[in-house]
């Protein structure tokens, strides 16, 4: 099976270059201040550019405004927007038409009834990602990135018309039964190659690439 994997919260050139050489499909980076891996737009311009052109570089944004969009795009190379925030259908819409880039929508699970909230975005976005949910008494959660995983089982046998990705929990020790379960193709990591919160670590990007190469 070919899975493809996301290095989510990318905030270092080491880290970068762990992920390139790993073999990384893609690389995410986050625009959302009270995320420990949050950065500037030319920050993020300067990793933008050393990742090699058939990497996919991401930007993931929550509930973000025109203004944003547009200081981002200008400052730093985004193949792809991650909408982590409540955008409506309409908003991805719009976004995807006034930046001329493909928009992945992140759908938070923890039952049945979020995953049928993908259906309102089906032929809108270009790619769908499927992430936990925060706990509601989880605390300082984020939208992304809490090291929370969601019942695989609820995503196993579905099929979308679109590309769809993993994501939650995700870490190098369970990446493969997640992609047994799920029938995932693509996987989503970030706090799982920390070696704390915002810190990414070489050796565990590698591992998790390692593994999900064996797949």
């Amino acid at each position: 099976m070919n899975v493809a994997a996301k290095i989510c919260g990318i905030n270092s050139t080491v880290a970068l270059d762990a992920a390139v050489s790993g073999g990384a499909a893609f690389i995410g980076l986050v625009f959302f201040p009270r995320s420990p891996r949050n950065l500037t737009p030319r920050q993020a311009g300067a990793l933008a550019a050393r990742a090699p052109a058939d990497i996919t570089v991401v930007g993931l944004l929550v509930d973000p405004d025109d203004a944003t969009l547009a200081d981002i795009a200008a400052n730093a190379r985004i193949d792809l927007w991650q909408l982590h925030g409540k955008e409506t259908p309409e908003r991805v819409s719009r976004i995807k038409r006034d930046t001329g880039k493909a928009v992945m929508k992140a759908i938070s699970v923890a039952g049945p009834d979020d995953i049928a909230t993908a259906e309102a975005y089906l032929g809108v976005a270009d790619r769908l990602l499927f992430d936990a949910k925060p706990p509601p008494d989880l605390k300082g959660a984020m939208p992304g990135g809490n090291a929370v995983a969601f019942d695989w089982e609820l995503l196993g046998g579905r099929s979308w018309p679109c590309p769809w990705m993993l994501s939650g929990g995700l870490d190098a020790g369970n990446v493969a039964q997640a992609v047994e379960i799920s029938g995932a193709r693509a996987v989503d990591v970030s706090s799982g190659v920390e070696s704390a919160p915002g810190v990414k670590d070489a050796d565990r990007i590698r591992a998790f690439l390692n593994q999900v190469a064996a797949l």
